[in-house]
């Protein structure tokens, strides 16, 4: 088996031929093009499970990581291979990935069907199909989506996993734009391309500067990472003009490598792009933010951490600059979850939120909890996001079919009925005001969302939520950050909260519209991966049960730690472990518990057809801020973009009247000047010469031609002459001499 692990490489290769070959060959067939995905995805999991799994078996394999070179580039200073790596962090990533990517396929299959995504009356034939129109064309999107993110997994380079990572925020924009007929999903796939792009570019100054300070120059984990390269970037200093600072690299690079995440991983002020990237199918908002995209964000700390930690010990505000910017996005963005309407939005920012505590466990130094959250919150938000979609479906198809049978009342976008707490469109499928009493139409749908919705909610000891939480906060507390364990704490609260008002809103009641009266449950290919992902939502969590846990701590071996501590010490970090205390405790279990108890007080029943929301007439106009998302978007409508623009007038004025197209106006007149001088010069001196050589040569050619004229006389009269100038050019010295 140790030589499976070399296979590591080619995790990526079979979705990304998969996508080869939808797009160049297989796109009319949209049944074959989905068995292809699927199979590729298939493969791709039968390669990594056993790597993962090899790694798990492996006792102490941590201290000794596989390094495997495929190619190598040649470059100035060093060579540069190119490669794949196997470690017990990525181990655990090749697990999740692999296993969540498959079932979000197979998912997809039973999700884009027809009706409702798009207007009928422009696309007929996708009523007749009964399947989007570019199935294909998702199939092979969310297959490169798949090798973006394998590939990014098993890079041996900082370097492949930005390409890769590059692959990712490709996918999507064409993905969040899928269904780009609707003005809203192309702004919001420009959106998102655009904001990732700014954390990506100075990102991209981190990695350089860490290439050339390095020893040797490389991007190759193993160097970046060893204890002597971190010791040399933790000892050179650069100064920053602008700011008056002198700073070490190491603090430098991992400041500037951090904003990578902050737009990846939707952190604040980045954090906008993600809830408009619900614009997409639901698989690809499952993928965006519980197998894929938002992941890679959080996996970058994990995988560079050996470098915060150094930069954290020569620059402790780093880290706490790092840890409080999880925390108040952790907080900032549940608050807005509160007052949310659209299913997936609530989904979108409790994403925020919790991807606000892995990087808040960063910041702490809490690397085994921050990538132990990340493992489990991929799978509970996965089934979170698959469970929306089932309703969508569900309830969309309940509106045709009650249109289908006279029970509806006029067409999907007809009625608007304005309300105190806002505008409510009768139709839409996705606003949880349509919704109601699900749970009795859809079972295996509401049964595997209130299961994720309680492993996200923490709820203690059965869910892996709870577990994977409660470290990060006992983290927090035992390592002296209170203020970020208190932030996390209270946006713990709202979570519970959110996540029983999503509940009672969606599936417990009465139905509220003809939509959710007449829901059914979802196709085998979308219930089915929901009860396969549900265990793990639950049972995950008991893997990293710590030994210091009251009762049954020790009981369980914390295997999450067992297996990522020998690779600590492989890297030689020494992170220290919080001491057990009461208190982190007790507060995980009163916020995860009793957000849940007020949530179910307020909606365990639901709502009434017309009945406001309670917590919009409680909070009144902070309700009114929530729900308008802070009115961040509208600032950076009033102030970035407009600065941009005028940026973007005043550059291009620059270079049209001021300096650039002035210096190409004359450097174009120059060169017009000197082609008139060497023409000139070609003319009068090259020509002449010519011309000079060719008359003499006329002139004496006419000359001999009239020798040529038969007459023997002055045949004699020439041989004469001819044989006079030599006689006087062999006398001539002779001549001279006696002279």
């Amino acid at each position: 088996m140790d030589g499976f692990l070399n296979l590591a490489w080619f995790v990526p290769v079979p979705p990304f031929l998969a996508f080869l070959a939808i797009i160049l060959f297989l796109n009319p067939n949209k049944v074959v093009s989905s068995l292809t995905a699927i199979t590729g995805a298939v493969l791709s999991l039968l390669i990594a499970w056993p790597i993962a799994f090899n790694v798990f078996m492996t006792p102490n394999f941590g201290e000794h990581p596989v390094f495997g070179a495929l190619y190598t580039i040649p470059t100035g200073k060093s060579n540069f291979i190119i490669g794949y790596q196997v470690d017990p962090a990525n181990a655990l990533m090749l697990f999740m990935a692999s296993f969540l990517i498959l079932m979000i396929f197979i998912y997809s299959n039973g999700y884009m069907t027809f009706p409702g995504h798009l207007d009928a009356k422009m696309y007929p034939r996708a009523a007749d199909e009964n399947m989007d129109p570019r199935y294909s064309r998702f199939m092979a999107y969310i297959s490169l989506f798949a090798t973006g993110m394998f590939g990014l997994i098993v890079s041996n380079s900082l370097i492949t996993f930005f390409v890769f990572w590059e692959v990712m925020g490709l996918c999507s924009y064409l993905l969040i734009g899928f269904w780009y007929e609707k003005k809203s999903a192309q702004a919001a796939s420009i959106k998102a391309f655009m904001t990732t792009r700014v954390g990506d570019a100075i990102m991209l100054i981190g990695m350089l500067l860490l290439y050339v300070y390095s020893v040797p120059s490389t991007l190759e984990f193993r160097e970046i990472l060893s204890s002597g390269n971190l010791e040399h970037l933790a000892t050179t200093v650069v100064h920053i003009p602008l700011l008056g600072l002198d700073l070490p690299i190491a603090t430098l690079t991992a400041f500037l490598i951090f904003f990578g995440t902050v737009g990846k991983s939707a952190q604040f002020p980045l954090h906008v792009w993600l809830p408009d990237a619900m614009e997409g199918p639901t698989p690809v908002s499952a993928m965006i933010h519980a197998a894929t995209m938002v992941s890679a964000g959080v996996f970058l700390l994990v995988r560079m951490f050996p470098l915060y930690f150094v930069a954290g010990e020569v620059s402790p505000g780093l880290m706490t600059f790092v840890g409080y910017t999880g925390a108040f996005t952790a907080l900032f963005a549940s608050t807005i979850a509160l007052a949310q309407w659209d299913i997936k939005r609530v989904l979108a920012y409790s994403t925020i939120s919790q991807l606000g505590y892995m990087v808040a466990a960063i910041g702490v130094g809490a690397y085994v909890p921050a990538l132990f959250h990340l493992i489990t919150h991929a799978f509970f938000k996965a089934l979170l996001f698959l469970g929306s979609g089932s309703v969508i479906h569900g309830v969309e198809h309940g509106f045709h079919h009650a249109h289908a049978h006279g029970d509806g009342h006029g067409s999907h976008h007809a009625e608007i009925e304005e309300r105190i707490d806002g505008n409510l469109d009768l139709h839409d499928p996705q606003d949880m005001r349509n919704m109601g009493g699900l749970l009795s139409r859809m079972p295996l749908t509401g049964w595997t969302f209130i299961i994720g919705g309680m492993a996200l909610s923490g709820f203690p000891l059965i869910t892996a939520g709870f577990w994977s939480k409660d470290e990060i906060l006992a983290y927090s507390w035992g390592l002296g950050r209170p203020g970020i364990f208190w932030m996390l704490a209270i946006a713990a609260f709202l979570t519970a909260f959110y996540t029983m008002r999503q509940i009672g809103l969606t599936f417990l009641g009465s139905p509220r519209s003809e939509g959710a009266e007449h829901a059914p449950e979802s196709v085998w290919q979308m219930t089915v991966p929901l009860m396969l992902i549900a265990p793990f939502a639950i049972g995950l969590g008991w893997f990293g049960i710590p030994a210091s846990f009251p009762l049954i701590g020790g009981l369980v071996p914390n295997f999450i730690e067992n297996l990522q501590e020998p690779y600590l010490e492989y890297l030689q970090l020494h992170v220290a472990h919080p001491e057990a205390s009461f208190l982190p405790l007790l507060v995980g279990l009163v916020v995860a518990l009793g957000g849940l108890t007020v949530g179910w007080l307020v909606y365990g029943k639901g709502i009434g057809e017309h009945q406001v929301d309670p917590v919009r007439k409680w909070l009144g106009p902070v309700w009114v801020l929530f729900h308008n998302k802070y009115y961040v978007d509208e600032l950076y409508q009033a102030t970035i973009i407009p600065f941009s623009l005028a940026l973007a007038r005043f550059l291009a004025l620059f270079d049209d009247k001021w300096v650039l197209d002035p210096i190409v106006d004359f450097v174009g007149r120059l060169g017009v000047w000197l082609a008139g001088v060497l023409a000139a010069v070609d003319r009068l001196v090259v020509d002449g010469v010519v011309n000079g050589v060719g008359n003499v040569s006329d002139r004496f050619g006419g000359l001999l031609r009239r020798t040529q004229n038969g007459n023997i006389q002055v045949y004699l009269l020439a041989l004469v002459i001819f044989i006079t100038i030599w006689l006087l050019l062999e006398t001539l010295p002779l001549i001279l001499t006696l002279v």
